[in-house]
């Protein structure tokens, strides 16, 4: 092998090359030493311990929406977290949801807010975000978790190339989407929007603010929808109890709701065994991407 010498490289230049590189190998080692900077994790007993007694240290109110939500921050001296506050409690006899459109025995509460929360829990579901009902200003209200990294609303989502919106793994969203289905039928959720369902950086979908589902109606709205389910999401609906729903619910849903609740389960789980038996389970059911 010939040297630099042979080849007229100076000395000095040497020098220099040779100090850059040892430079350059220290800075790496430092790259590769150094923390990552993540945002802090959270148990499930801390989240909730923070959303239930953390002290609001900040607030700020939201421009959109129509029931006078706000974000605040919440501390317990260590930990800090952003959360959402919601206190609407509204009953209707007849409520004119749209010039063509009129409901009776209208509803729109933060108490379903925890109950869509309490209800994903059982039926194995980590996409809608934690929320406990708790006194704020004097005003009972359902304070949920705020969600981070959020790179989109549906909205933005859906205005995106027909290729680009279905992100870098087109059957993890697609299966997102038909579990918002399948969970929207069972809550028979009527408020729905672009606004309301959110996208984060890893293209994980959260379905939020759930104050107009729960309706007392046990037939499904839109069946034709429901083509797939999740393994584990349909499993757990087939497990599912009044007891269990129940005891878990507290005063957030009514025997009335509750009732409906169980129907639409019934409706949805036959739904689905009837596709299967028809086109088999691989065609029917699958497991959400990781």
């Amino acid at each position: 092998m010939r040297s630099f010498l042979e080849f007229g490289v100076p000395l000095r230049r040497l020098a220099a090359v040779a100090m850059l590189m040892v430079a350059l190998a220290v800075q790496l080692s430092g790259a590769q030493d150094a923390p990552v900077d993540r945002r802090p994790e959270y148990s499930h007993g801390e989240m909730e311990d923070l959303l239930s007694k953390g002290r609001i240290t900040a607030r700020k109110n939201s421009a959109k929406g129509v029931t006078d939500a706000f974000r605040v921050t919440l501390s317990d001296g260590q930990r800090t977290h952003d959360a959402q506050v919601q206190n609407v409690d509204i009953f209707r006899d007849r409520f004119e949801v749209t010039p063509k459109y009129t409901e009776f025995n209208f509803r729109d509460t933060y108490r379903y807010n925890v109950a869509a929360y309490r209800l994903a829990r059982l039926i194995g579901l980590d996409n809608v975000p934690m929320s406990v009902s708790r006194m704020v200003d004097a005003k009972q209200a359902a304070v949920t978790w705020w969600i981070d990294d959020v790179a989109m609303n549906e909205g933005a989502r859906l205005k995106m190339s027909a290729r680009d919106r279905l992100g870098p793994n087109p059957s993890r969203t697609n299966a997102y989407i038909h579990i918002l289905r399948v969970f929207d039928e069972l809550i028979q959720n009527r408020d729905r929007n672009a606004g309301n369902l959110l996208w984060t950086k890893d293209w994980t979908m959260w379905m939020i603010d759930h104050t107009r589902a729960f309706r007392t109606d046990p037939a499904l709205r839109n069946p034709k929808l429901l083509e797939r389910c999740e393994r584990s999401l349909f499993a757990g609906m087939q497990a599912l109890t009044r007891e269990a729903i129940t005891g878990a619910m507290g005063d957030n849903l009514l025997q009335t709701e509750v009732d409906a609740l169980i129907a639409r389960r019934d409706s949805i789980v036959k739904l689905f065994e009837e596709k299967i038996e028809k086109s088999g389970e691989a065609a029917v059911l699958y497991t959400l991407p990781r």
